[in-house]
């Protein structure tokens, strides 16, 4: 809802005059003075909305379980484990193969990757452990923003199917850009703007967040749904079930053992096995 007063003719009498001066001088500086707190007010009341602060860091341990769709024919159950501090372990099963990314808190991370020509477990990159550490801080980029080295601009109002939402520009202390924007009529994050790696290029990705539940006294997002403009890349995330302050052994944020290849099933026809030699 605007907060602007709704003045259809203010100038057709001098009687308005001066109050329509003092109008039009406060929109000058509205601007001026909103973007200068606008920013720390957004975030407090998101974090307030998502259940408090308090709530928030009583998180020791997190596990999301669902289904994972990168399009028809490609879809599949996923499970991500996270546990203070940074610990990660992600799973993702797509055509009988399991995909693994674990972090342990610290420096080291692995891949174990079934898709490539050799799957084997590999230490993540340089680029990987940048990137990994935002996925396992289950706080997310706005809580102690300033000591995680994130700063955070107000960027004004945008339309987000049909609503103009808060805009605020995050840029982490590794320099990577990107925008989050904040229902106004809840203060929760509707939508994510920002780039993803495809190959050697980085491409413009957004996400949706959807079907926000209370969990524990938090609210998460249920439904994620996520694409590349003017692509046909699409993904969605489906949770069935969150779960916090679940034991978790440590153990699970190591280095992952790969999971047994699928029994090779026999021909239709071959003959069945009696025991006995031929």
């Amino acid at each position: 809802m605007s907060r602007t007063p709704a003045f259809r003719s203010p100038w057709r009498t001098v009687f308005f005059l001066g109050f329509f001066l003092g109008f039009f001088l406060a929109l000058a500086l509205y601007p001026v003075t909103a973007s200068a707190q606008t920013a720390d007010e957004i975030i407090n009341k998101y974090i307030a909305a998502r259940g408090g602060l308090a709530k928030i860091r009583s998180v020791k341990s997190e596990r999301v379980s669902g289904t994972i769709s990168f399009g028809p024919g490609a879809d599949g159950p996923f499970l991500v484990e996270r546990k203070r501090p940074l610990k990660m372990h992600m799973e993702i099963s797509i055509t009988g193969k399991t995909l693994i990314r674990t972090y342990d808190g610290k420096s080291a991370g692995w891949i174990y990757n079934p898709f490539g020509p050799t799957p084997t477990v590999t230490a993540m990159s340089e680029a990987d452990l940048r990137g990994v550490l935002d996925e396992a801080d289950f706080e997310g980029p706005f809580v102690d923003y300033k000591t995680k080295g994130n700063k955070i601009e107000y960027g004004g109002r945008e339309d987000v199917e049909g609503k103009p939402d808060y805009r605020l520009k995050l840029t982490s202390k590794n320099g990577d850009t990107s925008a989050f924007l904040f229902d106004p009529d809840t203060y929760l994050i509707s939508k994510w703007e920002g780039t993803r790696k495809v190959g050697d290029k980085d491409v413009p990705w957004e996400s949706f967040f959807r079907d926000f539940r209370e969990v524990e006294g938090l609210k998460y997002p249920f439904l994620i749904e996520s694409d590349a403009p003017g692509t046909e890349q699409i993904q969605k995330i489906a949770a069935d079930k969150i779960e916090v302050n679940v034991p978790i052994d440590d153990a699970r944020f190591g280095k992952p053992t790969p999971p047994p290849a699928p029994a090779a099933s026999a021909p239709a026809d071959a003959p069945a096995d009696s025991g006995k030699p031929q």
